[in-house]
């Protein structure tokens, strides 16, 4: 599996035969072979040319671009050198039979579902915290999901059962900075919701980048409606992962204290976001848990987060293709 590449400083994004390098004054150049990149994350002023796009699309890697506070702002899309008619064309039919895409739309959010309660128990195990009226939620959304007749009830049941697991948050940290008090987006007004938001993209964006490694359309969605979003798909399967490779990693910089109220600013239009030394140190944290391996339940053998991405979008590419039911990743632990 490849890497990713974060510029968070100003610069100029060259190239120099296979390899990538930013130009700073008054630095010495950092080289990075190519080969091993999956994506870059462009956080800061890069300056590039079109011979550099050009270069990047041929070597199949992609750039994620994100304005001063850390917000998305697109993608550079390669491309496609994995296209499938056949696939594109069974991916939009389970899209356009109902039955089908709520079969699938209902595993993302079962399987969303399971990985809080697995979240919450590792902690209520080693924190002696109570969460049995949590879970007792959860599992009632988990039923609904499965008689849920269309995806925008399912989307509902879906938000109901996040808002519940968010509970759980101000619970486990007792760090009053870092209270969460209620889930707030655009902006995000406190410090735990500016995280959540920060590492939530993060995990959007590299859901995306391993789409791009299968024959799969991002564009067609199951949960989130594919409509003039350019991607839902990376949406749909990130939903499974973000309670175990984002909130584990929140609660764990913030234990160690990794994360710190002096890594946060205020915007002017009043909400909070993380500075460039916040960034730098989420950032880093963020790739570490990505590329962190765990022992594959059925391969016998380790397997990076970052994989387990990529397979989760391989076996839902077998269930439209083989008609091989689809599981979602749930952790063991």
């Amino acid at each position: 599996m490849g890497k990713t590449l974060y510029l968070l400083s100003n610069g100029e994004l060259r190239r120099k035969d296979n390899t990538l390098f930013v130009a700073r004054e008054n630095e010495s150049p950092k080289f990075l072979p190519v080969e091993t990149l999956d994506e870059i994350n462009v956080f800061g002023e890069v300056e590039f040319n079109k011979s550099l796009l050009e270069f990047i699309s041929q070597k199949e890697v992609i750039l994620h671009f994100y304005n001063h506070y850390g917000y998305y702002v697109g993608t550079f899309y390669p491309r496609e050198h994995l296209n499938s008619g056949a696939v594109i064309l069974a991916q939009a039919s389970h899209y356009t039979d109902s039955a089908k895409r709520i079969k699938i739309a209902s595993s993302f959010v079962r399987g969303a579902i399971e990985n809080m309660k697995r979240v919450m128990d590792y902690y209520r195990r080693r924190a002696a915290i109570d969460t049995e009226d949590i879970a007792e939620f959860l599992d009632g959304y988990a039923e609904q999901a499965l008689k849920c007749a269309g995806v925008a009830e399912l989307m509902g049941v879906e938000g109901n059962a996040r808002e519940k697991y968010y509970e759980f948050f101000d619970r486990l940290v007792k760090d009053d900075v870092f209270k969460m008090l209620t889930r707030t987006r655009r902006p995000p007004t406190n410090r735990m919701n500016a995280l959540i938001s920060f590492l939530n993209t993060m995990c959007y964006t590299l859901t995306l980048s391993q789409i791009y490694r299968t024959h799969l359309d991002p564009r067609i969605g199951f949960l989130h409606e594919t409509n003039f979003r350019r991607f839902s798909l990376n949406l749909d399967v990130a939903e499974i992962f973000k309670p175990i490779l984002v909130d584990r990693l929140i609660f764990s910089l913030i234990n160690k204290k990794e994360i710190q109220e002096k890594h946060f600013e205020k915007q002017s239009g009043g909400g909070i976001y993380l500075n460039e030394k916040g960034r730098e140190t989420i950032l880093r944290a963020w790739e570490g848990r990505v590329n962190e391996t765990i022992e594959h339940p059925t391969l016998g053998r380790k397997v990076s987060y970052r994989g387990l991405v990529r397979m989760e979008i391989y076996k839902l590419q077998k269930h439209i293709m083989e008609n091989i039911d689809y599981a979602p990743y749930v952790s063991r632990w």
